[in-house]
């Protein structure tokens, strides 16, 4: 059995899209940079934690009644980074708008960690991409800011969403940015022979 430790709908939507059949289980853990942290380190360090915590929660709850050998969980973290600072989820619109500032008229990276906990071992991997911003106007801040869209989102932005006019290019896997890299994660299933629908 396949379990998604994400709340993410996109990371849903994309898991969806690749044909395995999932169950979708969050894992709550504390998502703050460690000090000095390198960003793939820190987006593969949370995707290992994710998975790991919702891999022992459901181990937990068999009681004993499995050894878990039927059991894969997949975690991912997603975090935008420039000039390799980390730009998490925005506190709050003026955040928000900070960041946006930053990215305008510059190239910057996402990158997604991704861990597959299973009786097994435990797999992780990175894939990063790099994304291109036009020049944005404070008006255009204001507004894109004022809709919600970036509240929830690394870097407060949706490549998906209405950022996507601001996006004339991007170098790596358009996945990646959206929140699963699916022809990495794809690999790493096929390699503990997850099945697919």
């Amino acid at each position: 059995m396949l379990v998604l430790a994400s709340a993410s709908p996109r990371r849903r939507e994309l898991l969806t899209q690749t044909g395995y059949s999932f169950q979708v289980e969050p894992a709550e853990v504390v998502e703050d940079p460690l000090p000095g942290e390198d960003p793939v380190a820190y987006v593969v360090r949370l995707a290992r934690e994710k998975a790991e915590a919702v891999y022992r929660r459901r181990l937990a709850a068999q009681d004993g009644a499995s050894d878990g050998k039927t059991l894969a969980v997949l975690g991912a973290d997603t975090t935008v980074t420039l000039d390799n600072h980390i730009l998490g989820k925005p506190e709050d619109a003026a955040d928000a708008a900070r960041m946006l500032r930053l990215l305008s008229g510059r190239t910057h990276r996402v990158i997604t960690g991704v861990a597959l906990v299973t009786a097994e071992a435990t797999e992780v991997a990175a894939e990063a991409t790099a994304v291109r911003f036009l020049t944005l106007g404070d008006e255009e801040i204001a507004a894109y800011v004022a809709t919600g869209e970036p509240m929830d989102k690394a870097g407060a932005y949706a490549i998906q969403g209405r950022a996507a006019r601001w996006i004339p290019r991007i170098e790596g896997c358009y996945f990646n940015v959206v929140g699963l890299p699916l022809a990495l994660v794809g690999a790493l299933l096929d390699s503990r022979q997850i099945d697919r629908l």
